[in-house]
């Protein structure tokens, strides 16, 4: 489930090179950085340089050096990192990413007055975010994430009108989010993720008519979300998970058509989700709603959003049947579990067999709900990229499909705490990616397979509480990676396989007991430490 996170990222990185590509056209920028040899200068501007070496001096550890071309052997604008506009030779981008700097900005940075982009991502640079930033009146891009600034955020860039990026991103900053920022009638994209503001959202981010992406996760905001959201009618990508945020969410929020990413997810919001929201959010990429207190029925609309890539709902108290998601070709992540979905009966797992066209599926988890009805033998034609399949804590009964084999890139596959019956079918010997096998908790009967040896990736294997019959297959000594083996309470018998006892691997647990097993465990593995049970 972080995979969401991930595609965020990316699509923010995207977003600044995009930008920063912009301004450089745009502003027929030169600097040695970012276009090559610049052309030999005959003067430059004075306040530059000295803001430039000013900025300088607050540096106490260049890793790389590059601040060494930053001296008076050089014109300016051929400084690491600087670039200049070509009319009037003024410092107009400030490039300094990643360089493993450390030190404070200096206040003098509010000097370089025809500055369009700052950015320091990703290096150490700590203290406050000077004031005197908002001196910038010509910045486009200010980008700071992934640094340890303290702090509050400048009410004060507000004066910089022309701002069309800002990313604040994992930082320490606090305080509450400046209602002036409201004023950035340009703004197109911030994020103030991962930092420690309070507060609540003010309501004059509704007043952002430009925004696409508005990125305020992991954070302590509180309060409810504002209806003046529901004005931003441009905005694509809206990220709230991670805060103390309550209340119900807006019905102007469901409305904003153009919205790609909605993640809600971690928050203390409550209410239910609009029957229509597959229609009126039609390009939905990624809605993500999880750990919240959300009632009601499931949106049968969602069947209409064919662009779902994640469709997260997990723990929740969702209710009722599901709709088919047979348009859903694009879902790769589908996580329902922790709800009270189903009303066990025989057609409550109907929805699964829909699934078989999303063919860049990865993960299903429709755990702990109230699933009942037979595992239909269409789990067999789910995607072979599937890698998590949990059910566990339902009613599902019947056996488990052999075709289950197909699904040949599995890595965990759980259904603990069901009412399975029959034998486990050898073909599961297939799964030779499987690294977490959960069935306990079922009627499984019939013996352990000798294929599970061919699982040679496995982590974990937990058959406990089922009514295994036969002798534990000696194939098992070919799972060097087990760390935990739970075959308690079943009816196994035979002798314990020295194999299986001689596997270094078992750090975690090794449970036989309540079994029909016979002889007596090796010395050597009643010292190990680890849970030990026969």
């Amino acid at each position: 489930m972080k995979q969401s996170s991930k595609h965020l990222e990316l699509s923010s990185s995207l977003f600044f090179v995009y930008l920063s590509l912009i301004l450089l056209t745009f502003f027929n920028l030169q600097g040695p950085k970012l276009l090559g040899l610049a052309i030999p200068v005959v003067s430059g501007n004075e306040t530059d340089r000295r803001a430039l070496l000013e900025f300088k001096a607050k540096i106490i550890d260049d890793h790389f050096g590059v601040m060494r071309s930053w001296n008076n052997s050089n014109h300016f604008c051929q400084w690491y990192g600087v670039a200049c506009g070509r009319r009037h030779q003024r410092a107009t981008m400030l490039d300094l990413g990643s360089l493993k700097l450390v030190g404070s900005i200096s206040p003098f940075i509010g000097n370089l007055s025809f500055l369009r982009l700052l950015n320091l991502e990703n290096n150490s640079f700590n203290q406050a975010i000077p004031q005197e930033i908002g001196r910038l009146k010509r910045l486009r891009v200010l980008i700071l994430q992934n640094n340890t600034l303290s702090g509050e955020i400048p009410a004060n860039l507000s004066r910089c009108s022309r701002l069309a990026s800002v990313n604040f991103r994992g930082n320490l900053l606090t305080g509450e989010i400046p209602g002036a920022l409201g004023m950035l009638s340009k703004l197109i994209q911030f994020s103030f993720r991962k930092n420690n503001l309070r507060g609540s959202i003010p309501t004059s981010m509704g007043n952002l008519s430009s925004l696409v992406s508005m990125n305020l996760g992991e954070n302590i905001l509180s309060g409810v979300l504002p209806e003046a959201l529901g004005k931003l009618t441009n905005l694509e990508v809206f990220v709230v998970t991670d805060n103390g945020i309550s209340g119900v969410i807006p019905a102007s929020i469901f409305n904003l058509s153009n919205v790609r990413v909605l993640h809600m997810s971690i928050t203390q919001i409550h209410g239910s989700l609009p029957s229509d929201l597959g229609i009126s959010m039609p390009h939905i990429e990624i809605l993500s709603v999880s750990n919240n207190q959300l009632t009601g029925p499931f949106p049968v609309s969602i069947s209409n959003a064919s662009n779902l890539v994640e469709l997260s709902v997990w723990e929740n108290k969702l209710c009722g049947n599901l709709p088919s998601f047979q348009n859903l070709d694009k879902l790769s992540r589908f996580f329902i579990g922790i709800n009270l979905l189903g009303n066990t009966i025989a057609t409550d797992l109907n929805f699964l067999c829909t699934l078989t066209n999303a063919s860049r599926l990865e993960q299903l988890w429709i755990n702990a709900n109230n699933f009942g009805g037979e595992l239909p033998e269409c789990i067999s034609n789910l995607s072979s990229n599937l890698l998590g399949l949990n059910m566990q804590q339902n009613r599902i009964l019947g056996r488990i499909p052999a075709g289950i084999g197909n699904l040949i890139n599995l890595e965990v596959l759980a259904a603990t705490d069901n009412q399975l019956s029959g034998a486990i079918p050898p073909a599961i010997g297939r799964l030779q990616k499987l690294g977490i096998f959960f069935v306990s908790q079922n009627s499984l009967s019939g013996v352990i397979p000798p294929s599970f040896g061919n699982m040679t990736m496995l982590i974990k294997l937990a058959l406990r509480d089922n009514n295994l019959q036969g002798n534990i297959p000696s194939s098992l000594g070919k799972c060097e990676n087990l760390i935990g083996l739970d075959l308690s309470n079943n009816n196994l018998s035979g002798s314990i396989p020295p194999e299986v006892t001689g596997l270094s691997s078992l750090s975690l647990t090794l449970d036989l007991s309540s079994n029909y097993l016979t002889g007596v465990l090796p010395v050597e593995v009643c010292f190990q430490q680890i849970l030990v049970a026969v």
